[in-house]
């Protein structure tokens, strides 16, 4: 009797833990990045009354006889299947799908989070709404990021400044009218940059010499804003002109125009401009078609100086900076964890995780290689906790705990049996 009543505690106080589990599964029900928790139950030592006897010639084998002494919890196990993924919007709201952790630090101690509501503090780092800092690569100023590196504090470099880029090549492209009057011009007008970003407008002129020849000739706009060298007098002249074409409209002198270094303001003796004007059969090619005039500038490889304006994140967690030049560069990578048993994990509070010997060490990497998961960005992974589930559980802790209490009672009116028995 007595074992039984001790039996019964040991279940009263193993269905105490279960409800303290289920109740902050459901108190966690909209926590972001939770993961629900399940209660394991185990039998403990075994009294024996009597041993396994062996089978002889004469006589079979008997079983063992043995009383239980109650129950124990074998462990509190976590449930890491994803979550659902709810829109934010916000590009600072990170969702991981597939495995794999956020890498914070936080007072020096780093810890793991499937919670990625992030924010960018005063000096442009990112951080949990706690302030521990995203872990992750820096890109150095050319862009490029070492993921062998170690992690640090990922960084928005708000107001950064990307270098001007000096114009060394320009894409000129469309179609010269092949039935324009001898002494017709068709101009077309473009920036190109110097080293330090100072812009210079240059002026293109075709004027057209003889059947399928054309001459080219540029100027550029001073300080003043008057064009030089100054209308009505010839401009200066482009190496590779004229432009001879073939019966079919096809450019045959040469594929490229060079405006010689130093010529431009800005320009030094080395620093010439190539005019690409399309190989045979490269699209948007310049040719002389029939009445048709399409002549344009495609592009330039040249820019100002820029400012950061705002960032996007990839699915790989490749942080990709706009700036004002109208161009990008990469200012940071995310990285993600990954271990050998996440249920070694131990949850310490506020969404986080600290690694034990049980986990095995954080495998650091990119996101969507070496089995980590994809990054959603403007979403949030919201808890996995089951409702359904968790009244169930809800229902079968209170039984167990009410079924135990009632051995309890009942171990007691049998022991109230035996103090009557002397009356």
């Amino acid at each position: 009797m007595i074992r039984s009543m001790f039996s019964a505690v040991s279940g009263l106080r193993n269905h105490q833990t279960m409800m303290d589990v289920v109740g902050n599964n459901i108190s966690n029900v909209n926590t972001t990045g939770f993961k629900s928790s399940t209660t394991v139950f185990q039998d403990v030592l075994s009294q024996v009354l009597r041993g396994a006897g062996a089978p002889t010639a004469t006589a079979g084998g008997t079983n063992p006889a043995t009383i239980g002494l109650g129950s124990r919890v074998a462990g509190i196990t976590t449930n890491f299947a994803q979550g659902a993924l709810q829109l934010t919007g916000r590009t600072t709201d990170f969702a991981i799908q597939g495995d794999g952790f956020f890498t914070v630090n936080q007072g020096g101690n780093v810890l793991y989070t499937r919670a990625g509501s992030f924010s960018a503090d005063a000096m442009g780092r990112l951080v949990t709404q706690d302030g521990a800092f995203l872990q992750g690569w820096q890109a150095d100023a050319a862009g490029n990021v070492n993921t062998n590196g170690p992690i640090t504090s990922v960084v928005i470099p708000v107001g950064d400044i990307i270098a001007p880029v000096q114009t060394g090549t320009m894409r000129l492209g469309g179609n010269l009218p092949s039935d324009a009057e001898v002494g017709d011009v068709i101009a077309n007008s473009e920036v190109v940059y110097d080293a330090q970003g100072n812009a210079v407008t240059v002026r293109f002129e075709f004027t057209k010499t003889g059947a399928n020849t054309w001459n080219a000739v540029y100027r550029y706009v001073d300080g003043t804003g008057a064009l030089q060298p100054p209308p009505p007098g010839p401009g200066a002249a482009l190496a590779g002109a004229p432009l001879t074409f073939d019966a079919a409209g096809e450019l045959t002198s040469g594929y490229a125009l060079t405006i010689p270094g130093g010529a431009i303001p800005g320009f030094g003796p080395g620093d010439p401009i190539t005019v690409d004007l399309g190989a045979a059969g490269a699209p948007n090619r310049i040719t002389q078609y029939g009445e048709m005039s399409t002549l344009a500038i495609l592009d330039q490889d040249g820019s100002a100086a820029g400012s950061l304006q705002s960032f996007t994140v990839g699915q790989d967690g490749l942080i990709i900076g706009s700036y004002s030049n109208g161009r990008s560069r990469a200012i940071g990578q995310l990285a993600l964890a990954t271990f050998n048993n996440p249920e070694g994990l131990e949850k310490v509070g506020g969404s986080n995780y600290r690694a034990t010997v049980a986990s095995g060490l954080a495998q650091v990497g990119v996101a969507g290689q070496g089995g980590r998961g994809l990054i959603s960005v403007g979403t949030l992974e919201m808890s996995n906790v089951d409702l359904a589930a968790e009244f169930t559980n809800l229902i079968v802790a209170q039984r167990g705990f009410q079924a135990n209490s009632r051995v309890v009672t009942t171990s007691d009116e049998l022991l109230q049996e035996v103090v009557n028995l002397k009356r």
